[in-house]
């Protein structure tokens, strides 16, 4: 099982330039991938993209590509077509001249607008995919390797909460051991202040019956128990839970509240509370599963 944070970083370099990939992954619903490239890698924005999908099912990441070159950020270049149409030019005065060619220096020619010019030190950035793609899966890996270490931690106070929820149903069903007895007792107590000595004792027990019926929390019990089950597996599932346990909780929860409101006696609705309190923790902690 895995958690949704986490963080990842991956470097790759070759000659001159380096690339290096930090992924952030935080909670979200569904699977939300923003990347950042530097311009000249523009044009790797969807593989980037489809490379994360690939790994990772659910979470917010962002993406963040950085590119750098130990020959600095410009470079200068010669025109040397127009170096060439100088040239020309040149010998064609110098002979008109009857002059040394030679005598014009190489600075002049230089000098002249246009023969030397800066560009950006991009070199051919669409020949550098497989570097970005090294530095991407080694930003996953890193990632994955905390996102798991994360997964367990939760998986483990997951696991104390699922065995305290045991504990209160476990509870709530020695609670409602002799619950007849106790609610034919309360039935014959209240009837005995209101009409006296004028109670029929079988139709105390019918109510008594019918009262216990209603408060017979057994269905209930036996749906957490499975519920909490199926909880228990999907914990130790190597696969992406957090949808599967996020669903197993709701269902958890419209049993506790059926309890709940079918609960006759104080000690089952204190046990309710807890009960409540439990899966509530249950709920944050499972937010932040994959």
């Amino acid at each position: 099982m895995n958690s949704m944070t986490g963080f990842g970083r991956g470097e790759a370099a070759s000659g001159a330039t380096t690339v290096v990939v930090e992924i952030k992954s935080v909670n979200n619903r569904f699977r939300d991938v923003q990347v950042r490239v530097p311009r000249e890698y523009n044009a790797f924005d969807a593989r980037v993209n489809n490379l994360v999908k690939d790994a990772v099912s659910r979470g917010r990441l962002e993406v963040t590509v950085r590119r750098s070159c130990t020959e600095g950020a410009t470079r200068v270049v010669a025109d040397l077509k127009l170096v060439e149409q100088y040239r020309i030019a040149i010998n064609e005065v110098s002979h008109r001249l009857q002059r040394d060619p030679a005598e014009v220096p190489l600075a002049f020619i230089l000098g002249q607008p246009g023969v030397l010019v800066t560009a950006d030190n991009d070199g051919d950035a669409l020949a550098e995919w497989e570097l970005v793609e090294l530095a991407v899966q080694g930003a996953l890996g890193d990632l994955a390797g905390m996102r798991s270490q994360e997964g367990q931690a939760l998986a483990r106070d997951l696991d104390r909460h699922l065995v305290e929820l045991r504990r209160h149903c476990s509870e709530v069903e020695a609670a409602m051991t002799g619950v007849v007895v106790r609610l034919q007792a309360r039935v014959l107590e209240r009837v005995n202040r209101l009409i006296g000595d004028r109670v029929d004792p079988d139709r105390v027990a019918q109510e008594a019956a019918l009262l216990a019926d209603k408060a017979d929390v057994s269905e209930e019990l036996a749906r957490l128990s499975s519920h909490a089950d199926q909880f228990d597996q999907a914990l130790r599932s190597d696969e992406p839970v957090g949808r599967k346990l996020d669903f197993v909780l709701q269902e958890m929860h419209r049993e506790v509240n059926t309890l709940g409101s079918k609960a006759a006696e104080q000690v089952v609705s204190a046990r309710v509370v807890e009960l409540k309190s439990v899966l509530e923790r249950m709920r944050e902690q499972v937010a932040n599963v994959e």
